[in-house]
């Protein structure tokens, strides 16, 4: 089972509320993390990317670093980690994203891969000029697909003479070619739209899997993604995301995260949900109606597990026993500590990292 880290580029992590922990993001503790990480033996580390924070209180992701540059530095100073930067799509042509690939891939050879990020928030977008108006919630997907061969042909051929809808080249080149000849393609498509695009172009899919405690409510969205891959023959990753709060105790636990409840910070719970409620084409399993669930949204809804080390290690391997699972990608709410206890204290527990850890 592959375990990662969902690295905090922005402020404050995943965590939307006054009584968290709040830091600003910096390359230091970012390198610090992902070095940490490198040496539990994780295999992955992905930054997002976000150009608009939520406000509130807390000005909740108003700091946000960016993602290649980020992730280029981090290249530099780890030797085993894959690591994977986000592009949003609107902001990017394709072949610029190609080449800043390969330009990292050249720092760490074969362990370079790119997020696609369709966008869900278009405040984001509206703010710089760039939103093409609210058709495009109908067909991002189209959009993306285009924007992922065109890089696709750059890799594997060094030129491209794609022609589409939204995006026509004009023997445009590029070289030299990724190290291994490939770079891995990651998405987060939650609704059917998102996993087919993912089944087709993609090599992992993040799967967002909410509740507390609740370690299998994501097997309905694997198998989905399992049976939209099967449609295309290839052979497609699920990764869930999750939140790790974990402590002596399952009480200690429990404590720090009812008080991070009660700490919610409104008013950027409120800018997230009208941003969310913007996309009317949405499907129910789509991330603009599961970011807005009540039900854990002091973190966006993503899947949280609370308890003592020992449950935490309890809830992850059985959140892998999911069948189509293949890794999972961790938060944390302190995640300097969080990290640390972990690797210390849940990674040794957990049955499905026993391979991993004598590797390590």
């Amino acid at each position: 089972m592959d375990i990662g880290l969902f690295i905090p580029i922005g402020n404050n992590g995943w965590l939307i509320s006054e009584n968290a922990p709040q830091y600003k993001p910096s390359f230091e503790m970012n390198k610090k993390l992902v070095q940490t990480a490198e040496g539990y033996g994780f295999d992955f580390a992905l930054s997002m990317i976000k150009l608009r924070g939520f406000g509130g209180k807390t000005e909740f992701w108003d700091y946000n670093l960016e993602s290649f540059t980020l992730m280029s530095a981090l290249a530099a100073v780890t030797s085993k980690i894959k690591l994977f930067a986000s592009t949003a799509i609107l902001t990017l042509p394709p072949a610029m994203v190609a080449r800043m690939a390969v330009t990292i891939d050249s720092v760490a050879p074969g362990r370079f891969g790119v997020n696609v990020v369709t966008g869900w928030a278009k405040g984001e977008y509206e703010q710089m000029g760039m939103w093409p108006g609210d058709a495009y919630f109908g067909h991002r997907y189209d959009y993306a697909s285009e924007y992922v061969q065109v890089m696709k042909d750059l890799w594997a051929d060094g030129k491209s003479d794609f022609k589409g809808e939204h995006f026509q080249m004009e023997d445009c080149h590029m070289q030299p070619r990724p190290s291994t000849g490939k770079i891995e393609i990651v998405g987060a498509g939650q609704s059917a739209r998102g996993m087919e695009f993912v089944s087709n172009y993609g090599d992992y899919n993040f799967v967002t899997a909410g509740g507390l405690n609740k370690p299998t409510k994501h097997a309905p969205t694997v198998e989905a993604l399992v049976e939209a891959a099967a449609k295309t023959g290839r052979d497609v990753g699920a990764y869930i995301l999750c939140m790790v709060i974990a402590d002596e105790t399952d009480e200690k636990a429990m404590a720090k995260w009812q008080s991070y409840r009660e700490g919610a910070d409104v008013d950027a719970l409120a800018w997230m949900s009208d941003q969310g409620a913007a996309d009317k084409t949405a499907g129910e399993g789509s991330t603009a109606r599961h970011i807005n669930l009540p039900e854990g949204a002091v973190n966006l809804g993503i899947g949280t597990f609370v308890g003592s080390y020992e449950t935490v290690a309890k809830l992850l391997d059985e959140a892998a026993s999911v069948p189509g699972t293949k890794g999972i990608m961790l938060t944390f709410d302190d995640f300097e500590q969080g990290l640390v206890d972990f690797g210390e204290k849940v990674q040794p527990l957990m049955a499905c990292r026993q391979d991993r850890l004598v590797a390590a």
